[in-house]
This record gives C-alpha cells, sequence and structure tokens, in this order.
C-alpha cells in the first residue's frame, strides 16, 4: 500500500509500506492492506511506518526503530489521516 507523510514544510515519506501504526484520538491503531477506507483525527504521539525501504531523501526526517529492523517512526503533534483503496495520507504537524 502507498502511504504519504506531509507537514506544510516537506514530505516526511512516500512509499510502499506494510503496515502504519497510528496515535487515534481514541488509542493506537494499525492499518494493513485491503484495510477499510478510514477518515481519521490524530493526536500527539509516534505515526510508525513498517517497510523494508525507505528512499535516501526521507532517512533525514524518520528515525530507526530498534524492535523491527524494517519499522521507522515520525513524531507529530496532531494530524489528520486519510486512507482508501490501499493508498493514504498522513497530514500532519
Amino acid at each position: 500500500m502507498n502511504i504519504k507523510i506531509l507537514t506544510p514544510e516537506y514530505v516526511v515519506f512516500d512509499g510502499e509500506v506494510e503496515s502504519l501504526l497510528l496515535p487515534g484520538k481514541s488509542g493506537q491503531f494499525q492499518i494493513f492492506k485491503n484495510h477499510a477506507a478510514i477518515v481519521s483525527a490524530l493526536v500527539n504521539g509516534k505515526v510508525k511506518i513498517y517497510t523494508d525501504k525507505v528512499g535516501a531523501s526521507y532517512e533525514k526526517y524518520l528515525t530507526k526503530e530498534t524492535e523491527a529492523k524494517s519499522s521507522f517512526s515520525y513524531e507529530i503533534k496532531s494530524g489528520v489521516l486519510e486512507f482508501n483503496n490501499d493508498k493514504g495520507i498522513i497530514l500532519c504537524e
């Protein structure tokens, strides 16, 4: 599935991922391939992406997680997720 993480200043990530772990208003939730369409508000916390490959231009924004070799995170203050047809956009601060 394709995910884009955008801030007003730059593109944090744009690429294929296996799954996402997101900080929602009611707690963390995870998105996998073929997930139902969803629009959700995001709160302060880490957006974790699980992927085998991160482009060199995005590495400077992401933190490599120690728990899994293919896990990266990005700290947000708030945001919105829109996911539909295996494509997602996260607009965040």
